[in-house]
C-alpha cells in the first residue's frame, strides 16, 4: 500500500485548507484510514479516522473544525480543515490500516498557519 499526501501549504489564521491522500497498491486490504499530525517538538497525534464503510471518529479537540471523507472511486481520503489556528501548524500524515493490523504511513505534508 502506498500513500501520497498533498495539499499542504501556507494559510492565514481563520482560513481553510483541504488535504488529500491518494492510495495505490493493495487497496482492497485497507480497512480504515486516518490523518495524524506532528507539530515541532510534539508527539504525533490523531486528527481524524474513517473506516472503509465511511464511519468517522475524531478526538474531541478536532471534531469542530476538521472533517475527514473518502472518495472510493478515486481511492482518496480528504481532510477538510476550517478556521485554522497557528497551533494547527504541523506536518500532516495519512495512515492506512489493513485487515492484518499492519499500518502504512505516507510522507507528510506541511501545513503552516500564519497569524
Amino acid at each position: 500500500v502506498q500513500l501520497q499526501a498533498s495539499g499542504g501549504g501556507l494559510v492565514h489564521a481563520g482560513g481553510s485548507l483541504r488535504l488529500s491522500c491518494a492510495t495505490s497498491g493493495g487497496i482492497s486490504r485497507i480497512r480504515a484510514m486516518a490523518w495524524y499530525r506532528q507539530a515541532p517538538g510534539k508527539q504525533r497525534e490523531l486528527v481524524a479516522y474513517i473506516t472503509i464503510g465511511g464511519q468517522t471518529t475524531y478526538p474531541d479537540s478536532m471534531k469542530d473544525r476538521f472533517v475527514i471523507s473518502r472518495d472510493g472511486a478515486k481511492n482518496t481520503v480528504y481532510l477538510q480543515m476550517n478556521s485554522l489556528k497557528r497551533e494547527d501548524t504541523a506536518v500532516y500524515y495519512c495512515k492506512a490500516d489493513d485487515y492484518n493490523g499492519v499500518a502504512y504511513w505516507g510522507r507528510g505534508t506541511l501545513v503552516t498557519v500564519s497569524s
